[in-house]
């Protein structure tokens, strides 16, 4: 038989092999210039892994505490970039056991004991993904803190709210910012949900369990998770809990990019509600008047990437037989990708909301447009004349014909002319297409009255601030 005459050195896993892979195929099967974030995770639970053999009596007391010395020496080379990364090891987990070999001699081989890589880096994975969801609910929590703060120093600004994006109904601006603080309540809602997922694969091995009389829980419990997952094939090849990160990112980015959607829209000529701070601005190369608002462009074109990681490994794993294909590799870098991105982004957010200057005056402007009151002169109708709605919103909207073709608003409007269409219609209807009468009148639970929002910032503080 041919000798192979690569000279490149064989994998841990290569006794089988005559050949070590080709050069191309060793790019396309490695990992590692993605997967070493993982690197901490991985040696945590190895660390813990290792303890637990001890206590189970499978290695020695002494070969676990030479194992957890190198494992720390080598997260700190690892952190003070002292290891070079090869393709050839093929990921993270790979590299670290090598290097303990080499640190610890033969004691390094038996980390290894009762254990896969296939629940080595569910396990990792898992770790990681928790603790990077913690920062991202904690960033969540900052960017509704800084939405409070300006909806409680606006409590009294009126502001068009829209839709179809035509002026339609005024409403105070503080309840246009809760909306978003309720938005991002329920990502936070989403995150804690994801507590359904922290049970531990560590030591399902490859598919099957071990023969190893091993201590499941003890390593579950040690690392932080409720328990162990119950089916070992399940366990190594579940990634719903990336999924479901994924997923919640996404929705996070579908809030961002609304929100980025209306600042853009808010700082241009046209609305001139805001004016954004140049530290989230960027000029023009030609047109040395131009303020772009490009950090909010970037976060609502970045939200196309982040849901297309969602769909991408929703595709990937659509088709999968149990238990691990190599397919799943490629869950490392959609969910690295929009992990960093989500928390790069909410930190953006969160400076331009504090660093943003509302316009009160041109927002309140612009409610003199488009007839908001007209709603409220139709509930009139129905309230004080008993018109069934359907008629009061007809009668209304002949008025709002007339109106147009005078170039006036509603309330400008004189008596005489409101009884034409209306013998009945008094100078009570005046009270009611005042703007802050129609404001204050929306006292519905949920509604845009002064005395609600203010009860509704209260309970928002009190539910995601303490």
């Amino acid at each position: 038989m041919k000798k192979n005459t690569n000279k490149r050195k064989k994998n841990l896993w290569a006794g089988r092999f005559e050949e070590v892979p080709s050069d191309n195929m060793a790019f396309l099967n490695a990992s590692i210039n993605f997967d070493k974030k993982l690197y901490e995770a991985d040696i945590e639970a190895s660390v813990c892994h290792a303890e637990m053999l001890a206590n189970q009596n499978i290695i020695k007391v002494k070969e676990y505490e030479q194992i957890k010395k190198g494992l720390l020496r080598i997260k700190k080379e690892i952190k003070n970039n002292k290891i070079i990364f090869k393709n050839e090891l093929e990921d993270i987990h790979t590299h670290i056991e090598a290097r303990l070999i080499e640190i610890i001699g033969a004691t390094g081989k038996k980390l290894h004991t009762a254990r896969s890589r296939n629940d080595q880096v569910a396990t990792a994975t898992k770790i990681w993904t928790r603790e990077q969801c913690k920062e991202i609910d904690a960033l969540l929590k900052k960017l509704q803190g800084s939405l409070l703060v300006k909806a409680k120093k606006h409590l009294k600004d009126i502001m068009p709210g829209f839709t179809h994006l035509q002026p339609a109904q005024p409403i105070l601006l503080s309840h246009h910012l809760l909306a978003y603080v309720n938005m991002f309540g329920r990502d936070r809602e989403n995150y804690f949900s994801l507590r359904r997922h922290n049970f531990s694969p560590l030591g399902s091995a490859a598919l099957a369990g071990t023969t190893f009389n091993i201590n499941r829980q003890e390593t579950a419990h040690k690392l932080g998770f409720q328990g162990v997952m119950r089916n070992s094939l399940d366990a190594v090849s579940d990634r719903d809990f990336i999924l479901d990160t994924l997923n919640l990112c996404s929705l996070i980015f579908i809030h961002l990019s609304r929100l980025s959607e209306e600042i853009i829209l808010w700082s241009s000529t046209g609305f001139n509600f805001i004016i954004l701070s140049d530290k989230y601005s960027t000029g023009s190369s030609i047109m040395p008047q131009k303020k772009n608002p490009d950090a909010a462009e970037l976060i609502r074109g970045k939200s196309g990437r982040i849901i297309g990681n969602y769909v991408s490994l929703f595709n990937v794993m659509k088709g999968l037989p149990l238990a691990y294909s190599k397919d799943m590799q490629e869950d490392k870098e959609s969910l690295f990708d929009s992990v960093e991105t989500t928390k790069t982004c909410l930190q953006v957010m969160i400076g331009m909301i504090d660093s943003i200057k509302f316009i009160p005056e041109n927002m309140r402007m612009m409610c003199s447009l488009g007839f908001l009151n007209a709603t409220d002169m139709a509930d009139w109708f129905v309230q004080e004349l008993n018109i069934p709605f359907r008629d009061a919103h007809k009668l209304t909207g002949n008025i709002v014909k007339m109106a147009e073709l005078k170039n006036l608003p509603l309330e400008k409007l004189s008596l005489k002319e409101l009884k034409k269409y209306n013998s009945k219609i008094s100078n009570k209807i005046y009270d009611v297409l005042d703007i802050e009468k129609v404001i204050s009148n929306k006292i519905s639970e949920g509604g845009t009255s002064p005395s609600n929002v203010q009860r509704e910032i209260i309970l928002a503080e009190e539910k995601w601030l303490k």
